[in-house]
């Protein structure tokens, strides 16, 4: 499937251009304190400004030489601006995909059709909601709407990046349509169902924009974490200096503001907006619109995803597999009466019928029937037929319709007739009854046609810890075996729309979150009840309204798709968190015997990295903490591989990775820059 334009190299020379310069723009303290923790790394840096300018005029041998001050000040400044690139550069890809969307954004008239039915042409601009417009084939459909006259061909590729068009009507649950789409064939009536500004490519462009992006609860929760981290080592450093003093070894200040830096989770400080903007990104290169980032992390935490069988599990429209003549007659006459009880049913599955009786040789000459009268198929009569100026009468329906119009002319369903019916429900398939004349002709075997891959997906969120549950209108019978051949947890049959609400409500009173899918008004309770809904956006207004996520490809399986990139969002930044803590060991190790090794001597058994000197100790530990915000970046914005296992197995996975390697990292990289400078003699 073709997608637009997205931007998928992380260092484009452009944005990382503008990155550079939002980087400067961000170190103004309004918008630093936004951060706690990168907001005091920027208030040591201005103190240890104020301190080398100090030293400059004044020496002072205890605070060290003006050049070592300097050089912890401009590392400290990096340290700030390296943490706004992180976040500048999330959102410059951002904008940019926001910039594409724009020009697809665009001023187009309208044909308003007035009360009294007159149709008058005015911009796009000038349309409410509740106006009614007509679009015809060429034209671009003006905003957000919902078909309500008409059915038409149009083309979404401008939105979706899908270039196969697709078919919109009024009436159902695909009448949904988007501003910037264009009408490829007929004309179509449709009711503007957004107010300015709130059309989907204005949604898409402010949530892809990242700089006006809400923060989600769990981002909030982890700030004010890492806060109460910055709180609790800004009081270890602050005791440091009296029990130097007290061990008659005074501590620079430069010392003690590099041991805080170093000490408080400065990593993910850094990169925390960073992996929040770079969640949403994914869900929109997924083509959906998440209405906010608390959507996305959710779907991380999914407990049960309900999913419909039409469309999802199975590829959609039942065909026709098999005749069971149970009469009497002779197949042909039999196959014949199945085919144009089926000429007036323009369902998938009546089309399938009149493709297999041809296939079975068996022609049918409409002339032959141009006196006659045809029933077409309902959903309301669930059956269609033919009935004859000669006196002939064929119906083809549900088994339950044509046993009830069997009864009605005093005969009933043969044995044989309703032990096939079993068999084939039993089977995973779908049982139509033929009645000739109000006598039971036979049976026309319908079957599901599962999708190719899709019981390997189940099995991947079954390692994920989520559970499946199959929504289907068809007979237990029928369900058990899909879902069976399926590979799904559970299932709902002869489903409901208060069934899928029950469902999700007993779920969820056991403490569990539920997912689900839906298109229609009738799925609207459900979506709004879900913690994730996903509404697709062919769907009606209602069902996108309902959802707090839209999916622009109408794609049914990508619920599953939705819960890997929740997760990845949540593994990422767990994982991330995991290191930058991790890494305060290493630097610990680093900086406190540096502080102390002159006056106590005992001390050296701490320094097991062998650092050159104090001075070297200190500077390398804040050159590390500086240059390894910038080296994760990438991970933070195309997130950590995410492998469907369980949660004690990721837990030991991302605690040996992330935990352990957090530890051991910085103690090579302190070591190797420390060799550095000594080559150097920068100390």
């Amino acid at each position: 499937m073709s997608k637009h334009p997205r931007v998928s190299k992380l260092f484009q020379k452009d944005l990382v251009a503008e990155a550079l310069k939002d980087s400067f723009k961000k170190l103004n303290p309004a918008a630093m304190i936004k951060n706690p923790v990168m907001f005091v790394v920027e208030i040591g840096t201005f103190i240890m400004l104020v301190l080398s300018i100090y030293l400059l005029f004044r020496p002072d041998a205890v605070q060290g030489s003006f050049m070592y001050n300097l050089i912890i000040t401009l590392i400290l400044f990096l340290t700030v601006l390296f943490a706004n690139f992180a976040e500048a550069l999330a959102e410059a890809r951002g904008k940019a995909q926001a910039e594409t969307l724009r020009k697809t954004r665009q001023e187009t008239p309208a044909n308003i059709i007035l009360p009294n039915g007159e149709i008058k042409s005015v911009m796009s601009s000038d349309l409410k909601k509740g106006d009614v417009f007509a679009a015809s084939a060429g034209e671009l459909i003006a905003t957000d709407g919902e078909i309500i006259e008409g059915i038409a061909t149009i083309d979404e590729s401008a939105i979706t990046g899908e270039s196969a068009p697709v078919i919109r009507e009024a009436g159902g649950d695909r009448s949904g349509v988007t501003g910037g789409t264009r009408v490829l064939t007929d004309s179509i009536k449709v009711l503007v169902t957004t107010e300015k500004g709130e059309s989907f490519l204005d949604k898409m462009i402010s949530l892809v924009e990242g700089a006006k992006r809400q923060k989600t609860p769990n981002e909030i929760a982890l700030t004010i974490l890492l806060s109460g981290f910055t709180i609790m080592f800004l009081i270890v450093t602050v005791t440091l200096e009296p029990f130097g003093r007290y061990a008659n070894t005074p501590i620079a200040i430069a010392s003690l503001i590099s041991l805080f830096v170093c000490l408080i989770p400065t990593t993910i400080g850094g990169l925390l907006s960073a992996i929040g903007i770079a969640g949403m990104d994914r869900a929109l290169r997924a083509n959906i619109i998440a209405k906010s980032g608390r959507a996305v992390e959710t779907a991380g935490d999914i407990d049960t995803l309900l999913l419909d069988k039409t469309g999802t599990i199975t590829i959609g429209n039942r065909k026709a597999t098999n005749f069971y003549n149970v009469n009497g007659m002779p197949d042909s006459d039999f196959i014949k009466y199945c085919a144009i009880s089926s000429i007036a049913d323009d369902t998938p599955e009546g089309k399938s019928i009149i493709e297999l009786a041809k296939k079975s040789n068996v022609e049918i000459d409409l002339d032959e029937f141009k006196n006659d009268t045809f029933i077409k198929f309902t959903a309301q009569t669930r059956m269609s037929g033919l009935d004859s100026a000669r006196g002939l009468s064929v119906r083809k329906g549900s088994i339950d319709t044509i046993r009830s119009l069997v009864q009605s002319n005093g005969e009933s369903i043969p044995a044989k007739m309703q032990k096939i019916v079993e068999e084939i429900a039993s089977n995973g398939g779908t049982p139509l009854a033929v009645a000739v004349n109000g006598k039971a002709a036979g049976v026309i075997q319908l079957e599901d046609i599962i999708k190719t891959g899709i019981q390997e997906r189940f099995e991947r969120l079954r390692k994920m810890g989520v559970k499946t549950v199959m929504v289907t209108g068809d007979n237990p019978l029928t369900a058990k075996y899909i879902a069976a051949k399926a590979g799904v947890d559970d299932f709902i049959a002869e489903a409901k729309p208060e069934d899928k609400m029950n469902y999700i409500k007993a779920e969820q009173v056991s403490g569990k979150l539920v997912a689900m899918m839906g298109d229609g008004t009738n799925d609207a309770p459900a979506l709004a009840q879900a913690d994730v809904g996903v509404a697709m956006n062919s769907g009606t207004q209602a069902a996108k309204e309902a959802g707090n996520m839209v999916d622009l490809d109408n794609d049914p399986t990508k619920l599953i798709e939705v819960v890997e990139i929740g997760k990845q969002l949540l593994i990422t930044r767990g994982a991330l968190t995991t290191f930058s803590i991790a890494n305060d060991v290493a630097k610990y190790f680093a900086i406190v015997p540096a502080l102390f090794i002159a006056s106590i001597p005992q001390m050296q058994v701490l320094n097991i990295m062998g650092l050159t000197s104090p001075q070297s100790a200190i500077l390398s530990a804040v050159i590390f903490n500086a240059i390894i915000i910038p080296v994760l970046i990438p991970l933070a914005l195309r997130g950590v591989v995410y492998r469907p296992l369980g949660a004690e197995s990721l837990l030991a996975r991302n605690l040996l990775i992330y935990g352990l390697g957090g530890v051991i990292v910085p103690f090579i990289g302190i070591k190797l820059i420390d060799l550095l400078i000594t080559f150097l003699k920068l100390v």
